[in-house]
Parts: C-alpha cells; structure tokens; sequence
C-alpha cells in the first residue's frame, strides 16, 4: 500500500498543477459587471413614469380619505367642547357615532394602503422585467460572463448601472 501512494503523489501534483492553470486562465478571461438596482428603480425614467402613474391614479382617493380624517378631526373637538353640557344619553349616542366613524375611516385607510401597495407591486414588477431584459441585452451585446444585482461593494470598473440607465431611458 505504501508503494502505491508514493508513485500517486508525483501523478496527483502534476493533475493539481493543471487544474489550478487552467482554472487561472479560465478565471482571467471572465467578464463580470455590477449594477446598483436600487439606483434604477429610483432614477431610471421608466420608474419616474410609474411613480407618476400610481401618484395620479391615488391622489383623489388619498384627498378624499384626508378630508374625512380631518371633518372627523373637528368633530371629535367640538365633542370635547361641548359634551360636558350634553345629557348622558346624549354624549353615549355621540360617542358611539363618533367611534363608528373611526373604525369606517380606519376601514378606508387600510384598504387605500392595501390597494396602493398591490399597485405599487405590480409596476414594480413590471419594471424589474424590464430592467432584467436590458440587462440581458447589454449582457450578451458585450459578451459579459456574470452580472451581479446585489453587493456589499461594487469597484467602479465593474459596475455598468449608468449604461443600464441610459438603455432603459432610450427604451421609453
């Protein structure tokens, strides 16, 4: 058994040798670039476009929910003001209307917030499919190995958001 790992051993650093050469030039020969995809949602104009679109689409619902926050805002002052002059009965009654017109307009809140978020979620999606196709293009049109989304840092040599950005605001 001895005789056997002693003629192995010459075999197995000549093998290990190769590897790591060919696994260096291979190495070298990668392309890997970097994009920042926080900046592309925030910045790119195909994201701008959607930020404008959901802010039309909800801004009569969202002025509509804050005037009634604010007429129930005023009401439940001049509660204040005048309850201690009101009868028992009176005061219970308009305590109860006063909650009930809380937990309506707390209804109304959520479902606002519930119905922008599914929105939200949908242009962002649609974006990032976006984003993943210029990416891809840019990928293959300059024959890059890897392209990473995410990462703790990006050497500027690497990244390519700015060429990410340029091709998603010439696709408008």
């Amino acid at each position: 058994m001895k005789l056997f790992s002693r003629s192995l051993w010459p075999q197995l650093a000549v093998l290990l040798l190769v590897c790591s050469a060919a696994f260096s030039s291979y190495a070298q020969s990668v392309r890997v670039g970097a994009i920042n995809v926080d900046r592309i949602l925030r910045d790119s104009a195909p994201a701008k476009a959607a930020q404008t679109k959901l802010e039309q689409e909800f801004s009569r619902r969202d002025r509509e929910i804050t005037t009634q926050i604010n007429q129930f805002t005023e009401a439940v002052q001049v509660f204040e003001r005048e309850s201690p002059t009101m009868a028992a009965a009176q005061r219970t009654a308009r305590q109860r209307e006063l909650a009930e017109t809380e937990r309506e307009l707390q209804r109304k809140r959520r479902a606002f917030e519930e119905d922008l978020g599914a929105r939200r979620a949908e242009e962002t999606q649609s974006l990032i499919e976006r984003v993943n196709r210029v990416i891809r293009q840019i990928a293959e049109a300059e024959k890059y190995d890897l392209i990473v989304q995410e990462a703790a840092y990006i050497n500027p040599a690497i990244d390519i958001t700015d060429k990410v950005l340029a091709a998603l605001n010439a696709q408008r």
